[in-house]
């Protein structure tokens, strides 16, 4: 979801003439720090990733109606940008096409009309896997609206079909996965896009300490796919699944994983590094000056590791891991965003859980 502006929700959602009947709620994390990206892809057929469930979420809502009673059958409210629409199923997916094709692809039942509502307070383009996470708090809650309930594997399948099959883009599978699993992922792609996902338990200790450690800063301009990830992909599918570029970004994956269990956040700040400069051997391109200011900044005030988020390229941005001290870390924080108005801090905490649906009865 992008965040276009923000509108008063007047200007955008007419009142229902009757009140909802069913009202179904469902959230999502967003993905950071995935060590090992690039090898979750086809082109690399096998691979191993590292990634860590984050709030802000992505929140759905759908506010149920009897068919009869509303003469719009599907009404799809995209908070961030002020826009509420009435779709069509069967029409050309043209105004959201992530939302739209997630609707086809689960149906609603023909006695129902509904009102779909999609927001999210993390930045659009911040290569976090934000536009996985709607996808999945999307189908999560449609699936609601049928007998029967997906597991959150299936959802994670599902999502990244549609972004794939049905919308014919790249896409890798972890950030599907992250957004339905949350908590913290060693993910083993054993033959794409099928995977095995283990997730990292540890002491409330390490868990808080890790916390306590990350930052999220969003470099101020939305990434988007270029002519330099085709490039890459060109390059990395001519190189074969086992070229020694993806050997080091899987290496990072259980490297990472294994200093999480072990409570070592030097060893995975070097993990993230040895991603980021991974990434960087790829083309230099897919570490952008303004992350490598982020870096300068974040190494000069004694930061364990940092990883440019997502495949890397213009805009997006990085996860930080800072060192013992609390107060270095805030500083590092001011100067970042002292350097440049676009840099911006985005407070996380990590996810517990992944996906989450719940129901509840409207009033009267």
């Amino acid at each position: 979801m992008a965040r276009k502006k923000l509108t008063r929700p007047s200007q955008t959602r007419a009142r229902a003439a009757t009140p909802p009947t069913r009202i179904i709620n469902s959230v999502a994390p967003i993905r950071i720090c995935d060590n090992g990206g690039w090898t979750d892809t086809w082109f690399a057929e096998y691979g191993a990733i590292f990634n860590i469930g984050v709030y802000p979420y992505v929140e759905a809502q759908i506010e149920i109606y009897p068919r009869a009673a509303q003469s719009e059958r599907i009404i799809i409210y995209a908070e961030n940008y002020g826009e509420r629409y009435t779709r069509h199923l069967g029409a050309e997916w043209e105004q959201h096409p992530l939302l739209e094709a997630a609707i086809e692809y689960m149906g609603v039942p023909e006695e129902l009309a509904i009102q779909v509502t999609l927001f999210s307070d993390a930045p659009a383009g911040a290569s976090t896997g934000t536009s996985a996470a709607v996808s999945v708090a999307l189908i999560g809650a449609l699936d609601r609206l049928t007998p029967g309930r997906l597991t959150a594997h299936q959802t994670a399948q599902i999502a990244h079909r549609i972004e794939t099959d049905l919308l014919k883009q790249q896409s890798g599978i972890q950030d599907q996965i992250c957004a339905a699993y949350g908590g913290i992922n060693f993910i083993e792609m054993f033959k794409y896009p099928h995977a095995a996902v283990s997730q990292i338990h540890v002491s409330d200790s390490i868990w808080w300490e890790l916390e306590r450690r990350l930052a999220l800063v969003f470099i101020g301009k939305a990434h988007h796919s270029s002519q330099v990830h085709e490039q890459v992909i060109r390059e990395l599918k001519n190189a074969g699944p086992t070229a020694r570029q993806f050997e080091i970004l899987r290496s990072t994956a259980g490297a990472s994983r294994d200093a999480i269990y072990a409570g070592d956040f030097a060893a995975l700040g070097q993990a993230m590094i040895r991603n980021t400069e991974g990434q960087r051997a790829l083309n230099a391109a897919l570490v952008n000056a303004d992350a490598q200011r982020i870096i300068d900044i974040a190494r000069a005030h004694g930061a364990l590791g940092w990883k440019v988020n997502g495949a890397g390229g213009d805009g997006g941005s990085l996860t930080l891991l800072c060192g013992d001290s609390s107060h270095a870390k805030r500083a590092m924080l001011y100067e970042i965003q002292a350097e440049n108005a676009l840099f911006q801090n985005i407070p996380i905490y990590l996810s517990r859980y992944g996906l989450r649906t719940w129901e509840a009865r409207a009033r009267d």
